[in-house]
């Protein structure tokens, strides 16, 4: 059986490559790597791209929320610092927050993107892998409101 080594990258389809490329890099920070009239594949800056927009067909029905596919996609950010920073740009720039949530391993911000996609930024808040895992398998652990204000 084959083994995973990671999540290589991921690929949305979108309603305007070009409002979706726009919100990804000035208000998300991501890096354009390659940019088509169809598609942009932007880039966290370690590999060719982390997240490909493609053009979805006009007659596409609306993402909605519960529905079968794609929940939420994560990305992870450095520190506590970095996370209320992009917590106050999404206010700044009318990005309704869903939520933020101490899940013990990780502080985590919920939204949306412009199509309604899911999105968790978080930070790690152990130093390794190995006690961030343990924190999530403690019996009686419990998601709290993370604080970012």
């Amino acid at each position: 059986m084959v083994k995973p080594k990671q999540v290589g990258h991921l690929v949305i389809n979108v309603s305007d490559v070009a409002a979706s490329t726009k919100f990804y890099t000035e208000i998300l920070g991501f890096d354009i790597a390659v940019q088509r009239p169809t598609a942009t594949f932007l880039t966290c800056g370690e590999i060719h791209h982390d997240l490909a927009l493609f053009q979805a067909d006009e007659a596409s029905p609306e993402t909605r929320k519960g529905n079968i596919g794609l929940n939420h996609f994560a990305v992870q950010v450095e520190d506590h610092d970095s996370l209320r920073d992009l917590y106050h740009t999404l206010l700044e720039h009318d990005v309704k927050v869903d939520r933020t949530t101490d899940h013990g391993m990780t502080g985590s911000v919920y939204f949306e993107d412009p199509d309604g996609n899911g999105i968790e930024f978080y930070y790690d808040k152990f130093e390794t892998p190995e006690e961030g895992l343990a924190e999530m398998r403690r019996e009686g652990r419990e998601n709290t409101v993370l604080v970012l204000d």
